[in-house]
């Protein structure tokens, strides 16, 4: 049951947004399990670092599930997020944060990528040039 309005924010945003917008709230999601992750190694909270670690990798086993396997990046998609999953489980066994800090270099680049893309679509559809 969803009682806070923080919380039916949140699922309005999801049910309202579209599929590449859906796709960059995961890698935000990720990057802030990540961060919490790394905090949590600092701070030797090893708890906070298997938890928050462990968000970031089933984010990531999220976005390999919903990749359209019909695309050649897929491909390249699926080995990029095997070796972050690699890197996640290696930074948490090892409680090495510059695993991880190189997991949230590779989210926060394929995030922006996203964002770029969203923004081109949604411009060649305002203007009629894309046609799917």
């Amino acid at each position: 049951m969803i009682n806070s309005p923080y919380q039916k924010y949140q699922q309005s945003s999801v049910q309202t947004a579209t599929s590449s917008q859906l796709v960059i709230m995961l890698y935000e999601g990720a990057i802030r399990f990540t961060k919490a992750g790394i905090e949590g190694i600092k701070k030797r909270n090893y708890e906070m670092a298997n938890n928050n670690l462990k968000k970031a990798q089933a984010i990531i086993h999220e976005l390999i599930a919903s990749l359209n396997h019909n695309y050649e990046i897929s491909k390249n998609l699926v080995v990029i997020y095997e070796y972050m999953l690699h890197l996640l489980i290696q930074s948490n066994v090892k409680k090495d944060e510059a695993l991880a800090n190189e997991v949230l270099e590779h989210l926060s680049e394929l995030r922006e990528a996203w964002k770029q893309a969203a923004k081109q679509s949604v411009g060649q559809l305002q203007t009629g040039a894309g046609s799917f």
